[in-house]
């Protein structure tokens, strides 16, 4: 497999280097030679790129070889990834390119046990710019064979009126005998909680795949708890890793490491951001990834922005001995500062998603005295329940899991969560200074 990247990766630094503008431009600032780098082993030596580099300058990454053969040129789609400012990042994709994530996903289905007599519901929302989970919903039941129907959640927007309610995601399930649910975490849970008040037939499914939010083992939990509510046909909950750069890894059972389905079109490494030193498998650090054979937007050494570890060892329970991405998965810039204290936000939404009883929630960091800019922070959790015996449990669980006192509000569930909007805020920092 190495012989394989090696000369892979020598192609595609050979490409770049007469068609990409920003690894030409960036490497000869750099003063490489990409014609020396041999193979994967030598990709230490290349500059890192950022994630603020693509959104600044999308356009650059796009490789342009004109006599390459028209599969390789062809503009397949242009999928949007979303990042710091307002405006989504383009990620252009070739035929060629297209082809590669049919490959891959197969791969995915054949590891995470998605089969061609599956019916997939695609509870992806209907963005303004084509986003890749929406997209490749249907690209991942093609490789696989599978069936697929949309839901078309979204927040409303364009002249169109094509845009479906919460309910027609309940009925879409049980019309089409679906099996897998496939989405964003938080609206996959709305599914099932709506499909519980309704009394609605879920007994087809018999998996959630989810992905486009970071999730905790307790959030899984509590959508098996939904699932075995409904009596559905299985609990599984295959937590997809990936971005619209890289596409999916794929886990061989649940909670499991996650696997790199096609090395022969991506390597992964695990870097030190401030030196681009590689670290040794096993330790944790920034992932990076390189194309290996892409035409349309090319990434090399790409630090994808989450602190993971590397492990290359055969899996213990499938045996596939490409490398697998090791949890837990920490965003970049996931930790936050309120009151003088430094506080993950990801650990209290995971203490809040396992406790029964709360239909709905969301943290809050704002000012105590909204007209002054420099008052004091205050930790708010907003909260939907039936039983308000919950304000105090939740109060001490997060001042347990944050070291910091938190007001709990109890609202009406439609204030935290809109039906119109397909993935729920979480998390909601509303200071308009950040201090030090």
């Amino acid at each position: 497999m190495q012989r394989t990247q090696d000369e892979r990766l020598r192609h595609m630094l050979a490409l770049c280097a007469r068609g990409h503008d920003y690894y030409r431009r960036r490497w000869t600032e750099a003063g490489v030679d990409v014609g020396t780098i041999r193979g994967v082993d030598d990709l230490e030596r290349l500059p890192l790129t950022s994630k603020q580099d693509l959104m600044a300058d999308p356009e650059a990454f796009r490789l342009r070889v004109p006599d390459l053969p028209l599969h390789e040129r062809a503009l397949w789609e242009v999928i949007y990834t979303t990042g710091s400012t307002a405006e989504p990042t383009p990620v252009y994709n070739t035929t060629h390119d297209y082809h590669a994530y049919l490959f891959q996903s197969r791969r995915v289905a054949e590891i995470s046990g998605i089969r061609e007599t599956d019916v997939i519901a695609n509870l992806f929302p209907l963005t303004p710019a084509p986003m890749g989970a929406f997209l490749r919903s249907v690209t991942n039941a093609y490789a696989a064979g599978a069936t697929i129907c949309a839901a078309l959640p979204g927040s409303a927007h364009g002249g169109f009126d094509v845009h479906r309610p919460l309910d027609y995601a309940v009925r879409t399930v049980q019309v089409h005998r679906v099996s897998v649910l496939w989405g964003v975490p938080s609206f996959v849970r709305r599914v099932l909680l709506r499909a519980k008040e309704l009394a609605a037939d879920f007994s087809s499914v018999r998996m959630c795949a989810i992905s486009g939010e970071a999730t905790t083992p307790e959030m899984r939990e509590e959508l098996r708890r939904c699932l075995r509510d409904l009596r559905a046909a299985g609990t599984t909950v295959f937590d997809r890793y990936g971005s619209t750069e890289l596409g999916a890894f794929a886990q061989c059972r649940e909670e499991g490491d996650w696997h790199n389905p096609a090395p022969e079109i991506q390597y992964h490494e695990v870097v030190d951001p401030a030196t681009g030193r590689r670290l040794p498998d096993g330790e944790r650090g920034m992932l990076a990834v390189t194309h290996l054979d892409r035409r349309g937007t090319v990434l090399v050494r790409f630090v994808v922005g989450d602190t993971v570890s590397i492990t290359r060892e055969p899996c213990p329970h499938c045996g596939r001995s490409s490398e697998r991405v090791v949890g837990p998965v920490v965003r970049g810039g996931d930790l936050v500062k309120v009151k003088g204290m430094l506080v993950n936000p990801g650990a209290l939404v995971a203490a809040l998603a396992g406790m029964e009883g709360l239909d709905e929630f969301q943290i809050v960091v704002r000012r105590e005295n909204e007209a002054d800019p420099y008052s004091m922070d205050e930790l708010v959790v907003r909260i939907a329940c039936r039983d308000h015996k919950l304000v105090a449990q939740v109060a001490a669980r997060a001042l347990e899991v944050t070291r910091v006192s938190a007001r709990v509000e109890v609202v009406d569930a439609r204030e935290i969560y809109d039906p119109a909007q397909a993935k729920a805020k979480r998390f909601v920092d509303l200071r308009t200074v950040t201090r030090t």
